[in-house]
């Protein structure tokens, strides 16, 4: 979040954060975008009956900023198909693997276990499924022996700030289409 916030105030990334939501009062974010003067809502999960309405409320809460993309930044937490179709191919999430290797919770464990040689982040447009949809970019970070977990994490979390910026940058400055699930960009720049 901190990334993407910082990179459209500087205008590397041609948009504004509308708004910050979460659903922990104490995330490290929520504190950050505060002390940026980021408009912010802290919607708690555990407020709401189910899944469905704790999503309609942050849905709600992101037309009424006029928000237009979500990029999900730490959200540890499924969309309900009511918030996917509300912004239905416009919500980026960033997962520390090389999808569709890994996927879920613990990537780093996963690829570790596994024995990979290479592992990396992927920026993904979000669709009903757990770290599925059609991919924007990915970034490859080596897998060094006697490698634990904080390694990689330490690794991948530089290479994850650069790649989802360049692929929300992409996103926005490029023309684009979807080709079933691959993500097609068109050479000319939106002007």
């Amino acid at each position: 979040m901190k990334a993407i916030a910082k990179a459209c105030a500087t205008g590397e990334i041609p948009a504004e954060v509308a708004l910050v939501v979460s659903n922990k009062v104490d995330a490290a974010g929520v504190e950050w975008a505060q002390e940026q003067c980021l408009s912010c809502r802290i919607l708690p999960h555990r407020d709401f009956a189910d899944r469905e309405a704790h999503d309609q409320a942050i849905v709600a809460e992101l037309r009424a900023a006029g928000v237009d993309w979500v990029c999900l930044a730490g959200y540890m937490r499924l969309l309900s198909p009511y918030f996917v179709a509300a912004y239905e191919s416009r919500i980026l999430n960033i997962h520390p693997s090389l999808l569709p290797a890994f996927p879920g919770l613990n990537a780093q464990a996963q690829a570790l276990k596994y024995g990979v040689r290479v592992t990396g982040c992927t920026v993904h447009i979000v669709d009903k499924e757990l770290d599925h949809g059609p991919i924007v970019e990915q970034a490859v970070v080596s897998v060094e022996n006697g490698d634990r977990v904080g390694d990689l994490e330490s690794r991948l979390i530089k290479i994850e700030h650069r790649t989802y910026v360049s692929a929300l940058r992409r996103l926005l400055s490029n023309r684009w289409r979807l080709d079933g699930r691959r993500l097609v960009f068109k050479a000319e720049k939106i002007e």
